[in-house]
C-alpha cells in the first residue's frame, strides 16, 4: 500500500514538559542566573499538574545544572549561572553511552588546541606568553625531580594557550576533553616504559609552539600544536583508528 510512512510517537510525561519550558526560559533569557522560580505551588498552578510532577521536574533541572532547588522552599528554586562542570558531566555521559573512541576524542582535542594555538598567536599578551613560559620551566623541573607535578604543569601550559584564546567555549571545551582522555588512559600514561622520552618530547613540542605564538605565526603554531596531540597520544589508540588523526596533520 502506497502513501506516507509514519514513525511511532513517543508519549511525554507532564514533568518533562514543564522541563522544556524552563529550560527554553533559561536559553531565551527569560529567567537570568540568580532569579528565583515561582513556588511550588504557584508552578502547579501556572502548568496545571500535581506536586509530584512539579517535583520531578525540579530534580531534573537540578541534575542537569541549571536550578537549585529544595523541596518546600518557598522562595522557589534559584536559576544557576552556567557551570563548566554541568557540561563535563554532560559529554562525560555522552562519552560514555554514545561509546565515543578513544581517537574521536583525541581528534577533537587536536582540533581544540590548535583552534586555541591559532588564536593565541594573534590575541596573546606578554603576559600570557610569560605564564606558558612558566608552565614548561614547570614541566621541564618535574621530569628532573621524578615526574610528580609534570601533569599539572603541562594542564597550566595548555589552559594559558586556551585563556589567550580569548574565547571561553574553547576554554571550557578543551578542559572537559582533556579530561575525558585522561580518565580513559591514565594508567597506560603512568606505567608506560618510555614515560620520561614522551614527557622530553612533549616540553619540545609546548617549546615550539610558544615559539610560533611569540612569532605571532598562528597556522604554524596550529599545525605545531596537532602534530604534538598526534605524537604524545597516537601510541595509545588502535593501529586501525590512527588514520582519523593523521588526517589532520595533511
Amino acid at each position: 500500500m502506497g502513501g506516507p510512512r509514519f514513525e511511532p510517537v513517543r508519549a511525554v510525561r507532564a514533568y518533562e514538559r514543564v522541563v522544556e519550558q524552563v529550560e527554553e526560559a533559561i536559553e531565551s533569557g527569560s529567567l537570568c542566573p540568580g532569579e528565583r522560580l515561582p513556588s511550588e505551588r504557584e508552578l502547579m498552578v501556572q502548568f496545571s499538574v500535581s506536586r509530584s510532577t512539579v517535583r520531578e521536574a525540579l530534580r531534573v533541572l537540578q541534575a542537569r545544572g541549571l536550578v537549585r532547588s529544595r523541596p518546600g522552599d518557598p522562595h522557589g528554586a534559584e536559576v544557576l549561572p552556567f557551570s563548566p562542570a554541568a557540561l563535563h558531566k554532560s559529554m562525560t555521559t555522552l562519552a560514555r553511552v554514545e561509546g565515543l573512541s578513544l581517537a574521536e576524542l583525541v581528534q577533537f582535542r587536536m582540533v581544540l588546541d590548535s583552534s586555541a594555538s591559532l588564536l593565541a598567536a594573534r590575541l596573546r599578551t606578554e603576559e600570557q606568553l610569560a605564564e606558558m613560559d612558566e608552565a614548561v620551566a614547570r614541566m621541564r623541573a618535574a621530569v628532573e625531580a621524578g615526574h610528580d607535578a609534570f601533569g599539572a604543569a603541562d594542564v597550566a601550559f595548555h589552559d594559558a594557550v586556551a585563556r589567550a584564546s580569548k574565547n571561553k567555549l574553547i576554554q571550557i571545551c578543551t578542559d572537559v576533553v582533556r579530561s575525558i582522555v585522561f580518565d580513559l588512559i591514565s594508567e597506560k600514561i603512568a606505567t608506560a616504559p618510555d614515560r620520561e622520552a614522551l614527557m622530553r618530547q612533549s616540553i619540545r613540542h609546548h617549546e615550539e609552539v610558544i615559539a610560533a605564538v611569540r612569532a605571532e605565526d598562528g597556522p604554524l603554531a596550529a599545525r605545531l600544536s596537532r602534530k604534538a596531540m598526534y605524537d604524545y597520544y597516537a601510541g595509545y589508540v588502535p593501529v586501525g583508528e590512527r588514520s582519523s588523526l593523521r588526517a589532520l596533520l595533511e
